[in-house]
């Protein structure tokens, strides 16, 4: 079937030749650390393709989406290996993986291979390189959370910081970016604790980081110390390891987009009261709030209960992002996507808002938002929304 369709881009209209399916591969954390993040985004996923589904068909076009999702496990061996079994399937066009450490695995055969893989979340700036094929829909934490995070423990007068840090590449980026911002504004980083990834007990790191923030808040009081978690969902097994000593809860906690709105966090009653008596407000990239971020926003309570965490808005967009600009170059080859992606990011508003890229294919820096753990009226817990970073006065808004 030929079909006429409207430029997207800016360009001039194509003519569609297409026919059948147009598979994409998903690499969604079902299991390990980061689950409740592969089940909300999954969800965002499937009801993307649903929506194009329904455009294609409304125009007449001759092919439709197909999502092939596989778990990933939130392990970077794993995810190769669901790489790897990607492309045996002919399948070069994925979303995802959801964290730095995955793409980091992928990333020499993807470029080798010429597959193509967006991910909605991975920040390490280590992970900011030209011309691969690689696109994050999100900012490197260089650019976006780490400074974020370092005003925001600023301006709550915290001075002294001490990090409690996942000892991998996203997680020391993100430490050193936060840590920099908040030493530029006069904060002090003290010596903080990295922990092996994969860990599942936390007791010796936790008595390691009580001595140290009594220590701390001996010098300098506890209103002016605070710790700064950047972790996974390993923060259950950690904040339940921390909830046995009195001088942790003494001093205001931290979170990032590794933690924020994680659905774990709030079904665990221990982890949920220790995370409202430190406050533990937590950072990540903020989408535009529009009708398609609501449509989004409701399947995600409709489907798993809860608020889709914001990286569930950029696997939407990811899904739309692909059929748009196969419809605009009439191919599927990821050499020819790759070069059209950013032209076609560039024009489109998506769930969570204007995608421009800049020359690493990451998204520019934007606002991020702060949600915190609250405690229902009913007894239970829930995660909401309780303020801004806005990055172009460098200021945070906190909700009345």
């Amino acid at each position: 079937m030929k079909l006429a369709i409207i430029g997207i881009g800016g360009e001039a209209p194509i003519t569609s030749t297409l026919t059948g399916e147009v598979r994409l591969g998903g690499l969604f954390s079902l299991s390990g650390d980061l689950a409740s993040y592969g089940e909300n985004e999954q969800a965002a996923a499937l009801l993307a393709v649903d929506h194009v589904n329904m455009f294609l068909d409304s125009i007449g076009a001759g092919w439709t989406l197909t999502l092939v999702s596989e778990d990933t496990q939130t392990t970077p061996s794993v995810c190769l290996e669901k790489v790897e079994s990607f492309a045996a399937r002919g399948i070069k066009l994925l979303i995802g993986p959801l964290s730095s450490g995955e793409v980091r695995a992928i990333k020499g055969y993807c470029d080798a291979n010429k597959i193509l893989a967006i991910s909605q979340s991975s920040t390490a700036p280590d992970l900011s390189i030209p011309d691969d094929y690689i696109f994050r829909f999100c900012p490197s934490d260089k650019l976006g959370q780490g400074p974020a995070i370092g005003r925001i423990l600023y301006d709550d007068g915290k001075r002294y910081v001490i990090p409690f840090t996942r000892n991998d590449p996203w997680g020391v980026g993100l430490e050193e970016a936060a840590g920099s911002r908040f030493t530029e504004l006069g904060g002090t980083v003290l010596q903080g604790i990295r922990y092996a990834p994969g860990a599942v007990e936390f007791s010796a790191e936790t008595a390691d980081l009580a001595n140290k923030v009594q220590s701390a808040v001996a010098l300098y009081g506890a209103d002016e110390v605070c710790v700064l978690d950047i972790s996974f969902e390993e923060v259950n097994a950690i904040f339940t390891a921390a909830s046995e000593y009195d001088v942790l809860s003494s001093v205001k906690w931290y979170g990032s987009d590794g933690t924020c709105a994680a659905g774990s966090m709030v079904e665990d009653p221990v982890v949920a009261a220790f995370s409202v008596s430190v406050v533990y407000p937590s950072t990540i990239f903020a989408p535009t709030e529009s009708a398609k971020w609501e449509l989004v926003r409701q399947n995600g309570i409709k489907v798993l209960g809860r608020e889709p965490e914001s990286y569930s808005y950029a696997i939407y967009d990811i899904v739309w992002a692909y059929a748009l600009t196969v419809m605009k170059t009439d191919s599927t080859d990821p050499e020819v996507i790759k070069e059209a992606l950013p032209t076609v990011t560039a024009s489109f508003f998506g769930s969570s808002g204007w995608i421009k890229l800049d020359e690493n294919g990451d998204r520019e820096a934007g606002d991020y938002v702060i949600w915190q753990i609250l405690e229902t009226t009913t007894g239970g817990y829930e995660w909401k929304v309780v303020g801004k970073y806005v990055i172009s006065t460098d200021t945070v808004e906190w909700s009345d």
